[in-house]
């Protein structure tokens, strides 16, 4: 995840530069800042991916417990 972040912070600086470059209203400057945001959203979505519920934490620890059996048709 901090490969992502570091990626971010480079494009911040791109978008930032580009902007001051080309001016705030430049199709440059806009591009560079939907890079940062396309990187913020897959940032937040792996992180989002990554989490586990209260119940598959309970069946991590307790696989043998009735609410975490799983049954063959």
């Amino acid at each position: 995840m901090s490969n992502i972040q570091e990626k971010i912070q480079e494009e911040l600086q791109k978008a930032r530069e580009a902007c001051d470059v080309s001016g705030t209203n430049s199709k440059e400057c806009a591009v560079a800042w939907d890079t940062v945001e396309e990187l913020q959203a897959e940032a937040a979505h792996q992180k989002q991916a990554k989490g586990k519920n209260s119940l598959e934490i309970y069946c991590d620890d307790n696989p043998d417990a009735a609410e975490c059996r799983i049954y063959d048709d």
